[in-house]
């Protein structure tokens, strides 16, 4: 690869100036500001009449640390309260939690039920009081956390580490082929029964949320999992699939019953504002067996295009029914706030999260991976002014690294989003945010993640969450030396 590296980048010109090499129009500041010194991302804003007190936010991540009856351990525990002390006034979900145990995408996610209601409750309190600790008895007032509801659909692995049990929405020719579905399968294929029986977990799980203090829950519409999967069932036939207003009944639903029972309880959701085909690396290196270039499937369909792309050319964005839907969101669907990502972690990584360095079991990207985060800052940019009135969060920040701050404040000061989402980078120096708005070097320390994705590596080979490379929390784990392994077997 001939990407250059940020760390590289000694000045903010030296960085505008590769931008400007790669053909990228994006804005940054010249330095970062205080909260004292005017920055945007200390404004407050207001959420469905919760005052919200800054610009930051932290992302909802899938953890592998939970116990197997789903609840949190003390690894679990340990990341929220870091979030807590991180500064950010957003906490988005925080965590994936499913609706059913079936629905994990791995043994160790955290589940809602009735029996794990308290260690859920636990998660929250452990968040505010690091948060009063950190930032005075009074700091919880405007700190809005949400938990994060999903099904993994196609990617639950509830029991085993190494074996998915799938449920999908529809077949899909790729994505089928990947985990071993045959055309003519239709065991997994979830029924409008089955479906109707899901949406009434999401509202008994809801309900639990907000009995236990959670201000928000989001409803999980994201990276190849099963309310995302609902958005692109074109070919599915019945009262989920086909039309736009039939592929949005699962989430119409969703809010519905919530809305109903809670109303109080804000509404969120995580969505992937476009998706692409399929990736998968073009060649293996003979001498090392490391994965070459991604490179996009071949096969194209109008039926299979994912979400948000040209139907005739899937490697092309089409805002068309995003902006549809989003626009149905604020107008109709109770929902108050949206946080935009893109693509999926399975099959089209660097579209959704930019790295330098890819997971185990990813490929080299394609394309520098700051033409990644580019792309989904215009695609958020572009639908944030065209449906005003529903506040957006973005995403692919973490991957501007030191510079992070410079290209967050001129987005928010330019209306390019409303809220700055981090979520790999909470995991190696989570308290970033909060040294940025006191005006400290953040760079001191030394943690900021280089995205060298051994946060994915780990729990793809079954270990636990967590940035091994920079928290010494992980490095004196066994799993440390045995992540080191893994790695250096890619280069045998």
């Amino acid at each position: 690869m001939a990407y250059s590296r940020i760390a590289s980048f000694k000045t903010v010109d030296s960085f505008r100036e590769y931008l400007h090499s790669l053909g990228l129009s994006l804005e940054l500041d010249d330095q970062p500001l205080s909260a004292e010194g005017g920055s945007p991302l200390a404004e407050p804003l207001e959420i469905a009449g919760f005052r919200v007190g800054n610009r930051w936010a932290v992302h909802p991540m899938e953890g592998w640390d939970g116990t197997r009856d789903g609840k949190p351990s003390e690894h679990t525990l340990r990341r929220w309260k870091h979030f807590g002390e991180s500064g950010c006034k957003l906490i988005w979900g925080g965590e994936a939690v499913a609706v059913r145990p079936d629905g994990r995408a791995n043994p160790n996610q955290l589940y809602y039920s009735a029996d794990n209601e308290q260690s859920l409750a636990g998660l929250l309190e452990t968040l505010q009081q690091a948060h009063r600790d950190a930032f005075g008895n009074s700091a919880t007032e405007d700190l809005l956390v949400g938990l994060q509801l999903t099904h993994s659909g196609r990617y639950c692995r509830p029991n085993i580490k190494s074996q998915l049990e799938p449920r999908i929405v529809y077949h899909h020719p790729m994505l089928d082929a990947r985990i071993g579905i045959l055309p003519d399968d239709d065991s997994a294929l979830l029924s409008d029964a089955e479906v109707e029986e899901l949406i009434d977990k999401y509202i008994e799980a809801a309900r639990g949320a907000y009995r236990l203090g959670y201000r928000f829950v989001d409803i999980k519409h994201c990276h190849g999992y099963l309310g995302h999967e609902f958005l692109s069932a074109y070919s599915r036939p019945g009262k989920y699939g086909g039309s736009f207003e039939n592929r949005t009944r699962y989430l119409r639903e969703i809010c519905e019953g919530i809305h109903s029972e809670c109303p109080e309880l804000i509404l969120g959701v995580r969505l992937s504002l476009f998706d692409f085909l399929p990736y998968q690396p073009e060649n293996y290196d003979e001498k090392t067996g490391r994965p070459g270039l991604g490179a996009p499937s071949t096969y194209v369909d109008p039926d299979y295009p994912g979400f948000g792309c040209n139907r005739s050319n899937p490697l092309e964005i089409d805002l068309t029914e995003p902006i549809r839907l989003m626009q149905l969101m604020r107008d109709e669907l109770h929902i108050s706030l949206v946080n935009l990502t893109a693509g999926s972690p399975y099959y089209n990584p660097h579209i959704q999260r930019p790295a330098y360095f890819p997971p185990s079991d990813g490929y080299q990207p394609p394309e520098d991976p700051l033409v990644g985060c580019c792309r989904q800052m215009a695609a958020v940019a572009r639908v944030r002014r065209a449906v005003p009135g529903l506040p957006v969060v973005g995403s692919a920040y973490t991957y501007f690294q030191e510079y992070l701050p410079h290209v967050a404040q001129a987005a928010v000061r330019n209306g390019d989003v409303d809220f700055v989402g981090i979520g790999r980078l909470v995991l190696s120096q989570w308290q970033l945010p909060a040294q940025v708005l006191r005006g400290e070097d953040y760079r001191a320390q030394k943690k900021i993640c280089r995205t060298f994705s051994d946060c994915t590596t780990g729990p793809r080979n079954g270990m636990i969450s967590g940035c091994f490379p920079l928290d010494d929390y992980y490095k004196q784990m066994p799993e440390f030396q045995a992540l080191k392994k893994i790695k250096a077997g890619e280069k045998d």
